[in-house]
């Protein structure tokens, strides 16, 4: 999932550092000096990963649901926590980031929903609908622990747009973005309008930007010197939605592999890519021949 065990498999395999891979949520890392010294609720992954992976990027106050369920137990009564998921566990929030996809979706559903409505406060009167009658409004909203209300609505950040992903499982699967239109959808519901949200991952310009300077960063420290501008980048994607319409937004070539989620048997793809390649293999032997102008050598 994150920037920990499976970066260090790359590289112990490829002898690349961390700091060269990009994962959708890796983005954070410049939102991080607005947030870094205030709670934030961290959503993705199992047990307690995603909390570990924030603290690495810079959140000192990064919780979790079960953090959350921990505390207080009746927010989703559910949901029993197990031993190793009530020992990750710590307290309450001004952003709420999705790293990765939730594997709870109805408890990570009903607490960003709690946190919103009531400005950061679990427990805390929504103050999205008036008070009782025989209740006064309080200048600053408090919950009964004392936590004051945020004034200003709490940020709400995705990282990962797709609706499917490929897994061995013959059919795509449900990604983060079916959880923020299963997310969207129930606070319609309750609210009758959906909730602003700020997306980062493919195709967004931000994160291939993003993306773009890690680059120059590898190069000029490979150089060692300033690199005015970044050579041709090639995009190998399997998702025209997500891989494809990224990659021709921020103009670079794209290549379109048929081993993930495009199928052709579905037709041509929902966003024209500069090559297709039956697998990663000829789609970098494709990309360097068209650098290089000649094709390689048998």
């Amino acid at each position: 999932m994150l920037n920990g065990a499976n970066p260090m498999r790359v590289t112990n395999i490829l002898k690349i550092h961390s700091n060269q891979i990009v994962q959708a949520h890796t983005i954070l890392k410049s939102v991080v000096h607005k947030y870094a010294d205030k709670p934030v609720l961290v959503l993705g992954g199992r047990n307690d990963t995603v909390r570990k992976v924030a603290e690495g990027y810079g959140f000192k106050k990064a919780y979790t649901t079960l953090d959350v369920l921990a505390w207080k137990p009746e927010v989703w009564p559910f949901h029993d926590l197990t031993p190793e998921e009530r020992a990750s566990a710590k307290t309450p929030i001004s952003a709420i980031f999705v790293f990765h996809d939730p594997r709870n979706w109805s408890l990570d559903i009903q607490i960003v929903i709690d946190l919103i409505r009531a400005r950061g406060i679990i427990g805390g009167r929504y103050l999205d609908t008036p008070p009782p009658a025989e209740q006064q409004p309080l200048p600053h909203h408090r919950s009964s622990n004392g936590i004051e209300a945020s004034e200003v609505p709490i940020e709400l950040v995705f990282c990962n747009p797709d609706l499917l992903w490929k897994s061995d499982f013959p059919q795509p699967r449900l990604g983060q973005g079916a959880f923020r239109e299963a997310f969207q959808a129930v606070y319609k519901a309750l609210v009758g309008k959906t909730y602003p949200y700020v997306q980062y991952g493919k195709p967004t310009t931000a994160t291939y930007r993003f993306a773009e300077k890690v680059l120059k960063d590898r190069l000029e420290e490979l150089q060692g010197g300033h690199v005015e501008r970044l050579p041709t980048v090639y995009m190998v994607g399997d998702n025209p939605e997500s891989d494809i319409a990224g990659a021709n937004g921020a103009g670079w070539p794209s290549i379109l592999v048929r081993t993930g989620v495009y199928d052709p048997a579905r037709g041509p793809p929902t966003h024209q890519p500069t090559y297709i390649a039956d697998d990663v293999e000829e789609a970098v032997r494709w990309a360097i021949e068209r650098e290089m102008g000649r094709k390689f050598q048998e």
